[in-house]
């Protein structure tokens, strides 16, 4: 394979080295990251065993070191002194390090010790999901996953109600029906993708209102990683918002005054007309 045959022929130089992992198809890893995975002395990894599986495939033995959330300052501070003297990878189990996983305390206490880091680009299931979403994509806010608990998923998304720009999430499949139930009463007229098992065979996007996708993964729950998009607010006047549908939505959980500032925040209108009609529905 020409893989096999491009092996560097200088030893890389000491540092820490961010190599992006396939999310789903093993084809997509770079030459260039192969030959950094073959040529480091020690990978920092998420999973030693999913690790292990991608080099195998790949026919590469090498050290592998777990490192994840939950790792000790004492093993950061190993490959740090690790990456001062001999070039070390670090991957997640899959995509690009640091994107929703493990690493923003080692590369920037790398950053502060002065170690030398590279970046090598590769596979991320964002920007995958944004291409295939057919949502707008000159401007997009990656937000990470949503929070688990109702009350705080519905305040993030009220929060950034007003983007101008595609909203992006993770999520989980035994999640995606409640996500969508919040995307719903927050952002109702929102159009939505659903972009899943990326990369993979039975690979999905999936588009529209908030209530369609519900009733689609209600009936035929999903599997695999997910990631949502959410279109950008549009150019709608305040009056062709259903202000009594969004207040009563919001009142499900909220506080008078809570669900006013809640829809206040999405539609602009001012928030103490508002408290007055969520007093008079409640």
């Amino acid at each position: 394979m020409v893989v096999h045959e491009s092996r560097m022929d200088t030893t890389l130089p000491p540092g820490l080295y961010i190599v992006a992992t396939p999310i789903g198809n093993l084809g997509d890893i770079t030459l260039r990251s192969v030959e950094v995975l073959r040529g480091v002395s020690a990978v920092a990894c998420e999973d030693t065993r999913v690790t292990g599986k991608l080099l195998s495939h790949l026919g590469i033995k090498q050290k592998l070191i777990r490192y994840d959330d939950h790792a000790s300052e004492e093993t950061r501070e190993h490959l740090l002194r690790l990456a001062g003297g001999q070039a070390i990878a670090l991957v997640s189990d899959a995509g690009t390090p640091l994107i929703s996983d493990p690493g923003y305390r080692l590369i920037r206490s790398a950053r502060e010790a002065g170690v030398a880091i590279t970046s090598l680009p590769g596979p991320s299931a964002l920007v995958v999901a944004l291409t295939l979403s057919g949502l707008p994509n000159d401007r997009f806010l990656f937000a990470g996953f949503l929070p688990n608990k109702d009350k705080a998923r519905r305040d993030v998304l009220a929060e950034l109600s007003g983007v101008p720009a595609t909203l992006l999430f993770y999520e989980t499949a035994p999640r995606l029906c409640a996500a969508l139930a919040a995307i719903n009463d927050v952002l109702p007229s929102r159009e939505v993708a659903v972009a899943r098992e990326l990369t993979k065979r039975f690979e999905e996007c999936r588009s529209g209102t908030p209530q369609e996708l519900i009733a689609h993964y209600s009936a035929h729950p999903p599997k695999g990683e997910i990631v949502l998009v959410i279109a950008p607010p549009g150019e709608a006047e305040p009056e062709e918002f259903d202000i009594d549908a969004l207040l009563t939505a919001a009142l499900k959980t909220e506080k008078a005054s809570q669900a006013a500032s809640q829809v206040s925040k999405l539609t602009g209108l001012d928030r103490k007309l508002l408290y007055t009609r969520a007093m008079e529905l409640k």
